[in-house]
């Protein structure tokens, strides 16, 4: 289009507007659509190698915001200098081809990352993490130079701006609705990060074919080549078995170099599960919570297990304590049919499986159990709501007389304010709170619902099954009690994240390295 005739579609016209003008409602939509469906996606590129904390989503949300202030300044500037339907075209087929590259161009910087975290070196991480992030400012500012553009070219009478801004507005806002819902419940679990990323591009593309047909066109082209493309592995890895995106998390599972099957999730830190087909021992912190029904007041008979991930725990404590029902709550389906399919879950005699959250399932069920284990905590993403002192009300509420409560508490090594935090949470609402310093990076938190004299301890371990006799020692010679919490950490206020990101920055700045020391029930 010649630009005297860009410059006479900029003026006012009582005559029907031409196409490109017509098309702007749509324009806005698409780009609130495709800004929020890459900010959605940002934190599913970033989740397998920085997790999926709170942290992680506040770093995303304030930098999209940035890039979209970003983009609305310079939209205006642009567009009151340049008032075209082509430049606005430009600017769509900028973003919509940045935006196709994204899941490409970012793995090198994923990878830089990945090998960070294996050195355990804060520059490498810290630098990779906002290196990728700004990977996003680019598209994400160019998009939103689309509503203020689009503003301008739609007002052609003062009289309606309010109107036409109010209007404008509001479709950029319905469509940021659509991309977030769209992309989160229904492209990323059907067909991945990068195809749901290369979905946004195109939708942009296509909005700008009636501004600036003949690039936008070839852009589109383009674009529907990388669909056609088979999507790469999300995080190579030497063994890797399967891979999956679902609607929590990104789940791996890798067969070791010492043949054991384990599954990772988000970034991979901490193994979820482990699995070996002639042993239900680990040696890890599965084991911890057998050590815990020879300090109960009741026979071990009905188990709940929230977190269940693979089943390792679950499978352990079926192998020990014969007869013994299994409940296992895991939040995610996929991870459940993962275990099955891989990691020797169908196997176990006696488990349930139940897909729901942990404390959703105890505020709705009205079994009681004997013994509830709790391995839904993560290094990098504690959900705090299972460590309040209203949760465990609930737990205690659901045990039966005599029963117990077992946390599989992660921690840094020299800094146990975290265990601290929930053990003496836990002592605010159990009779008695024991803590077992067992690994380097695990404690394990026992609630008992009738307390035990301490000198009770050495000849309650002595009826440990004989395969996990081997612990006695450890158990007797660390095991302590904690006092009832003044602070307890409550639904309200229960600063898990920020004990934990300040436990790990003062270890990584120290030269620590993610090394484990394992139980002397490893096979």
């Amino acid at each position: 289009m010649r630009p005297e005739l860009d410059r006479a579609q900029a003026r006012p016209s009582t005559t029907r507007r031409p196409l490109a003008y017509r098309v702007l409602p749509v324009v806005v939509f698409a780009a609130g659509a495709s800004s929020l469906a890459i900010e959605i996606c940002a934190t599913r590129l970033l989740a397998p190698y920085f997790g999926n904390s709170t942290v992680v989503w506040a770093n995303v949300i304030g930098l999209i915001l940035v890039y979209l202030s970003v983009g609305y300044w310079l939209g205006g500037r642009l567009a009151d200098r340049h008032p075209t339907p082509r430049v606005l075209g430009a600017v769509l087929v900028a973003a919509a081809l940045c935006t196709a590259a994204l899941p490409f161009i970012a793995h090198p910087f994923l990878d830089l990352a990945l090998r960070g975290f294996a050195a355990v070196s804060v520059g490498e991480v810290v630098g990779s993490f906002f290196s990728t992030l700004l990977l996003f400012s680019v598209p994400v500012s160019l998009l939103g130079m689309a509503s203020p553009f689009a503003l301008r070219l739609s007002i052609t009478a003062v009289e309606r701006a309010g109107r036409t801004s109010g209007r404008l507005s509001s479709l950029t806002t319905v469509g940021a609705i659509v991309g977030t819902f769209g992309s989160a419940l229904l492209l990323i679990p059907a067909i991945g990060t990068q195809r749901t990323m290369l979905v946004a591009a195109l939708a942009t593309a296509l909005v700008s074919m009636p501004l600036l047909l003949r690039t936008a066109g070839v852009t589109v082209l383009a674009i529907v080549a990388l669909l056609a493309l088979p999507p790469a592995a999300v995080k190579p890895e030497a063994g890797t078995i399967a891979e999956r995106e679902t609607a929590y998390q990104f789940v791996q599972v890798v067969r070791d170099a010492d043949g054991k099957i384990v599954m990772r999730t988000d970034e991979g830190v901490a193994d979820q599960s482990v699995y070996r087909p002639t042993t239900a021992l680990t040696g890890g912190e599965w084991d911890m919570p057998l050590v815990v029904p020879p300090l109960m007041g009741t026979r071990l008979r009905h188990v709940l297990v929230i977190g269940n991930a693979g089943g390792t725990t679950a499978r352990a404590l079926a192998a020990e304590y014969p007869g013994v029902t299994v409940d296992g709550v895991e939040l995610d389906p996929v991870v459940t049919e993962l275990g099955r399919q891989y990691l020797g879950m169908a196997q176990i005699p006696n488990l349930h499986v139940i897909t729901s959250d942990g404390r959703a399932y105890l505020a709705t069920t009205s079994e009681h159990y004997d013994l509830i284990v709790v391995d839904a905590y993560r290094q990098t993403y504690i959900p705090f709501y299972l460590v309040t002192r209203e949760f465990f009300a609930l737990v205690r509420a659901h045990l039966a007389a005599g029963g117990a409560a077992a946390l599989n508490v992660e921690r840094v090594p020299g800094d146990d304010r975290l265990v601290r935090a929930v053990s003496g949470t836990l002592a605010t609402v159990f009779p008695q709170t024991w803590v077992w310093p067992a690994l380097r990076f695990n404690d394990l938190v026992v609630g008992l619902d009738r307390p035990i004299v301490p000198s009770a301890l050495p000849p309650r371990m002595a009826s440990l099954p004989a395969a996990v006799r081997p612990l006695v020692t450890l158990v007797t010679g660390a095991m302590h009690l904690v006092a009832a919490s003044t602070e307890p950490m409550t639904d309200d206020h229960a600063p898990v994240e920020w004990l934990t990101d300040r436990a790990v920055l003062a270890y990584i700045a120290a030269g620590g390295r993610l090394d484990e020391r394992l139980l002397p029930t490893a096979p």
